[in-house]
């Protein structure tokens, strides 16, 4: 069965947000900036994995996509931005975080936030926390 993509607003782009762009977190104001707007909150299709990446500043994490049956669902965000807005935005993405198809609970897809498989080599596990904002609430390191 093909996978639609979330219909918005004709003149913006929808952007699945995992960590620290997440509404309360302190890249947040990164998106507002440029006049994103919050759609909705939501999970991932259970086919990923999050982890902590090491060494990132703010602390980041980094959603994976994984063969079925390897990964949970993961809490997420779905904000919208006019195209512009996008283009500035994802070009300022650091690797190893780019931009690709995410996959949600709801079968649809949009772009947002995925990691490169060789930077979760050394990166802790944070899958069973359910997403960035439990996993900071738990107070683990």
């Amino acid at each position: 069965m093909p996978i639609a993509s979330i219909e918005g607003p004709a003149d913006r782009i929808s952007l699945v947000v995992v960590g620290a762009h997440l509404t309360g977190m302190p890249l947040n104001a990164e998106l507002t900036a440029l006049g994103a707007h919050l759609e909705r909150s939501c999970i991932t299709a259970p086919e990923y994995r999050v982890y902590e990446l090491p060494g990132a500043e703010p602390r980041k994490p980094g959603l994976l996509r994984v063969p079925p049956g390897e990964g949970q669902a993961i809490a997420v965000e779905v904000w919208s931005l006019a195209p512009a807005s996008f283009g500035l935005f994802v070009s300022r993405i650091p690797a190893p975080l780019g931009v690709g198809s995410v996959i949600l609970g709801d079968g649809t897809q949009a772009k947002g936030f995925l990691v490169e498989a060789v930077a979760v080599r050394d990166a802790r596990d944070i899958t069973a926390f359910g997403g960035w904002k439990a996993y900071r609430a738990s107070g683990s390191r």
